[in-house]
């Protein structure tokens, strides 16, 4: 039998409900309704822009899509930089699960592929409050591969790409080097670093926590690759001249040394090489002494090698003629008393063979029937004192202090190089004025196909003249005679300068230089050579600077094509003239 339940008999549901209360359900029911209509309100159109920008900022990223950087080519093509992929390894280390023994030993296999010792690895990974943190950046591509198939948690890799320099240290000048974010940071890198990186590209994604890409969102812009440099130089040359420039400089126990070849007819550079240097995708211990790009930033007092300067202005001011004598007895002369001194007593000289023998007594009184300001303006025309205009940072101006101010003795000593100061790219340029009709042209990195517009120094008469001379001072009885080459005439002026030390100079500290150029009726290359403080018994730029000289002229114009112009013999003699080192 089935009892009914009779809920009216139970004295709770008999009872009577007020009616405030279940109003009271309904509009609180009712008011949790508006609220959330009013949440989604706010969320959906009041505060939309805000919570746009919250999202965008935990999950959204801008991938930047690197440009590949253009290459450095020499004259002819070749490579000089060029940019090859590279991994970067980074960690998320809150990821990386160290505890775990199998990732340890992946850990170790890791750090051995970075070449990283592995307590440096672990103290990367030892903060777990960081979500990113950089491993080891620009890793060989294929080392990247093998790390990324150890497949370890928390560990991931980004694609870059890095530089290499085929011609290694024999070109580290010239071309420089870029950091890790790819930007120039010297030489060709740097001069022309905005053209070469060209413009990144970039990409908008969704990101999750770990890093990966969700989806992507937006236009994609793609990156502008960087365009390619072509240089001036000649990189067998360059080569060429490197090896000769360093194998001289350890010979003679020398601090450093440098050597700049110039096309002589486009003012074009085809070598610039400093010794000690350094490789540029190589620079662990790189030091102050190899990074020195001493043909361009360095400054010196460039002794014996100014007289030609100072015989052409004597020359083309009519004063002088290559067959006025000068009389240099007894080998010195005084200038409001200082005394300047030959090494010899030549006695009774042409002005030609001023030069020949390089005698400062000679030069001093030509010098000294110059007019202060003739001089001033000539070396000006010739670019001492004035900033070079070559794409190349770092270009150092030199010094040539207003002839207002000049004594008679300062007067004298600028005469044969002391007392103003030239880099050697300097030194270079000026001898242009005599490869080119009287005409100074400009020097450029760059190669070009324009011809060089040239500024008026000397009349052509004078050039030819000088050059002439050039040619007895690298002949038998003057103190060139090393840089002869076999098959080409030269013509050239060594020159040995003390090296200064505070207001005074150095003792026993020389500079030995030696600029000529080849062949000596059409010349088509200059090339200066210096080399500080050689110490292995000889310091004379005649016995140091002009081998070099005469073996990078002899390979360049075979190099260039030019046929030799003389008999395949050197008219080098046993014992040269030494000129005079003050």
């Amino acid at each position: 039998m089935t009892r009914s339940v009779l809920y009216t008999s139970s004295p709770l549901l008999a009872s009577k409900t007020p009616l405030w209360r279940s109003k009271m359900i309904v509009a609180m029911l009712g008011l949790g309704f508006v609220g959330l209509g009013a949440r989604a309100a706010y969320v959906q159109v009041f505060g939309n822009d805000f919570f746009q920008r919250q999202g965008q900022v935990r999950f959204a990223r801008t991938l930047e899509l690197p440009a590949n950087r253009g290459r450095l080519l020499d004259r002819n093509g070749l490579i000089l930089a060029s940019s090859v992929p590279a991994a970067s390894i980074w960690a998320i280390p809150e990821d990386v699960e160290q505890d775990d023994p199998e990732v340890k030993a992946k850990l170790k296999q890791l750090a051995a592929l970075m070449e990283m010792p592995l307590p440096a690895l672990m103290e990367k990974l030892a903060d777990e409050d960081k979500t990113f943190v950089w491993i080891k950046r620009q890793l060989d591509w294929d080392v990247g591969q093998q790390i990324h198939a150890l497949n370890i948690k928390g560990i991931y890799q980004r694609k870059e790409y890095k530089r290499q320099y085929p011609e290694g240290e024999s070109a580290a000048h010239i071309v420089g080097f870029t950091n890790v974010e790819d930007h120039g940071q010297e030489g060709m890198e740097l001069a022309f670093d905005k053209e070469l990186g060209g413009k990144p590209g970039s990409r908008r994604v969704i990101k999750d926590r770990l890093g990966r890409v969700v989806e992507g969102v937006g236009e994609e812009v793609p990156p502008q690759d960087g365009r390619d440099i072509q240089l001036s130089v000649d990189s067998k040359v360059q080569y060429f001249a490197y090896q000769k420039l360093k194998e001289q400089v350890i010979a003679h126990k020398a601090k450093a040394g440098s050597v700049v070849v110039m096309d002589a007819h486009t003012g074009e550079l085809l070598a610039l090489a400093n010794y000690p240097s350094y490789v540029p995708d190589k620079r662990k211990n790189l030091t102050g002494e190899q990074l020195r790009n001493r043909a361009i930033t360095d400054t010196f007092e460039p002794g014996s090698t100014m007289k030609p300067i100072t015989i052409g202005l004597a020359l083309e001011s009519g004063r002088f003629k290559p067959e006025t004598p000068i009389d240099t007895t007894p080998g010195r002369v005084n200038v409001t008393g200082s005394t300047i001194s030959d090494t010899h007593n030549y006695g009774l000289l042409t002005v030609a063979g001023v030069i020949q023998k390089s005698s400062n007594v000679g030069t001093t009184k030509i010098a000294l029937q110059m007019p202060a300001k003739e001089m001033w303006e000539t070396f000006s025309a010739v670019g001492f004192g004035q900033k070079p205009q070559i794409s190349f940072p770092g270009a150092a101006s030199g010094r040539l202090r207003p002839y207002k101010t000049w004594r008679p003795v300062e007067q004298a000593t600028m005469g044969y190089g002391y007392g103003l100061s030239a880099s050697l790219l300097q030194m270079t340029r000026s001898y242009t004025v005599f490869a080119n009709g009287g005409r100074v042209i400009p020097a450029t990195m760059v190669k070009t196909d324009e011809p060089p517009v040239g500024v008026p120094v000397f009349s052509p008469r004078t050039a030819n003249e000088v050059r002439k001379m050039l040619a007895l001072a690298a002949g038998p009885g003057g103190t060139g005679q090393r840089a002869q080459t076999i098959g080409y005439s030269v013509g050239g002026k060594s020159g040995t300068a003390r090296k200064q030390q505070g207001k005074g100079y150095a003792a026993g500290k020389y500079r030995a230089w030696f600029t000529g150029m080849a062949p000596i009726e059409n010349p088509r290359i200059i090339v200066a050579v210096m080399v500080d403080e050689p110490s292995a018994g000889t310091i004379y730029g005649g016995t140091v600077a002009a081998p070099v000289f005469g073996e990078v002229v002899q390979q360049t114009l075979r190099l260039m094509g030019v046929q030799p112009d003389m008999e395949v013999k050197p008219l080098i003699v046993a014992n040269p003239v030494e000129e005079p080192s003050l």
